[in-house]
């Protein structure tokens, strides 16, 4: 599926302001494996635990546009036993306009991945809902946090 927003970016020659928009978003790859099913929807005694990663990923296409992906996966946990497995990767193309280059990937990383993950919290939670189980509202992120516990990371080794 491929969604285009409206907004438009003006031309560089009339405005000289930074600019960020979302140009299309797509589900990449999607699984979900419900190994213990139809058992694991009757027999629960506990709300299972919730296993969260995401990840992003950035490729330059163009001078000015980018795909930004989300890699999300999740793993429900209950009695030791894995309940449910979701894997997501979704992706948008980003179109950048006058966004100086020191400020390029904390914009994509942070700005980008805002745009996208509310998109991403509907799929998980419309396969969790199809597979059975009340749908997973995945919890705000703070990716500008994400982006600074990195950046420290990457400086530290």
């Amino acid at each position: 599926m491929c969604e285009h927003m409206n907004e438009t970016i003006p031309p560089a020659s009339a405005d000289a302001r930074p600019a960020l928009a979302l140009r299309a978003q797509y589900v990449k790859d999607l699984s979900f494996e419900n190994p213990r099913a139809p058992g694991s929807l009757f027999s629960l005694r506990e709300a299972p635990a919730m296993e969260v990663s995401i990840n992003l990923g950035v490729q330059r296409l163009e001078e000015e546009l980018f795909e930004l992906s989300l890699h999300v996966s999740v793993r429900a946990i209950a009695e030791k036993t894995t309940i449910f497995l979701s894997d997501l990767v979704y992706a948008g193309l980003i179109e950048t306009r006058n966004i100086p280059a020191e400020q390029l990937e904390s914009t994509l990383y942070v700005q980008g991945a805002q745009l996208l993950f509310p998109y991403v919290r509907r799929v998980i939670s419309d396969v969790t809902r199809d597979g059975g189980f009340p749908g997973l509202q995945l919890e705000p992120v703070d990716f500008m946090g994400l982006y600074i516990q990195q950046k420290n990371k990457q400086q530290a080794s």
